[in-house]
């Protein structure tokens, strides 16, 4: 079939090799204009676009689909359908209807549960132990339209969303790839979302990302593993005199317990408001994340001393 493609970061991209792959032809790939990141603050383009690049794939960045020639420039391009993976621009009414079948997306969900912008970090900070990937013909609601396919995986217990982020990218590739074929044949069933279990996924903001350490232990173990790699949650220690910030990575539940924000042991185990948790990588500002072996060896920090 004929394929508009629309996406933008690294959890996009395996979608688009699939569909290729597939022997789709894809009419252009739509995604984020370049835009200023990282530390030196250089223009760069999004993941998405670099890789259809390397395919000699035609790329457009528009600011907005809300006008009329936009609009007119998506509806010419004659797809057969629209495959829609965390793009970032809301779809308006005549774009939905562009192609001849529709709009599909990949949700990192089983919806109805996780509708919104962090499917992944919510889940793990709400300690479910299962998720998925959901194949939703849009509408013009927040993923509320109906689902075609739904693939599941289990969520680890020391699983960091980095990871799933990943296995979800390739499971959510392959269902795209076999609703595909299913539309081509005619065989593509999609149904309404049920009205029970819905939550919302709202965006990670800042004020999370600190650790409390008077929450119970599998809280703040879900809360590590939740922002791992991105953003991170992080807490406050004093080294030499000066007051760092520490990014913990991850970290495994321990059965000891103690004052919350107090150092247990020689191995980076932190108590909590019940129970403790051990940190086994982290990251100091400025440097690569390492285990918490290198970091005890590099710092004056012994059992007793607090974090905060």
């Amino acid at each position: 079939m004929r394929i508009v493609f629309m996406g933008t970061p690294d959890f996009a991209v395996p979608a688009l090799g699939a569909i290729l792959e597939a022997g789709h032809e894809v009419a252009a790939v739509y995604t984020q204009p370049p835009r200023a990141a990282g530390r030196g603050m250089a223009v760069r383009k999004s993941p998405v676009h670099l890789a259809a690049e390397q395919d000699g794939l035609l790329v457009l960045t528009p600011e907005s689909l809300k006008n009329a020639e936009a609009q007119q420039r998506f509806r010419a391009l004659d797809a057969d359908a629209a495959v829609v993976v965390a793009y970032g621009l809301i779809l308006p009414k005549p774009v939905l209807e562009g192609a001849r079948h529709g709009a599909f997306n990949i949700h990192a969900s089983l919806l109805p549960r996780w509708r919104g912008a962090a499917p992944i970090q919510r889940a793990i900070m709400a300690g479910d132990s299962e998720t998925g990937v959901s194949i939703m013909r849009l509408e013009q609601g927040l993923d509320t339209g109906p689902v075609c396919l739904t693939g599941r995986t289990p969520i680890g217990a020391d699983m960091t969303a980095g990871e799933l982020h990943d296995e979800l990218a390739q499971l959510g590739a392959r269902l795209m790839v076999e609703a595909l074929a299913r539309l081509e044949s005619g065989s593509l069933d999609c149904e309404p979302q049920s009205g029970e279990g819905e939550t919302y996924a709202e965006k990670i903001v800042p004020a999370e990302t600190r650790i409390d350490w008077r929450q119970p232990a599998p809280e703040v173990h879900n809360l590590i593993r939740a922002l791992s790699p991105h953003p991170g949650a992080w807490f406050e220690v004093t080294l030499n005199g000066k007051t760092e910030r520490i990014r913990a990575l991850r970290s495994k539940l321990a059965d000891i317990s103690g004052t919350p924000g107090t150092l247990l042991d020689d191995h980076l185990t932190i108590a909590c408001g019940d129970g403790s948790v051990r940190l086994t990588q982290v990251q100091r500002a400025g440097k690569r994340p390492m285990l918490a072996a290198d970091f005890l060896r590099g710092v004056k920090l012994g059992t007793g001393a607090t974090v905060g």
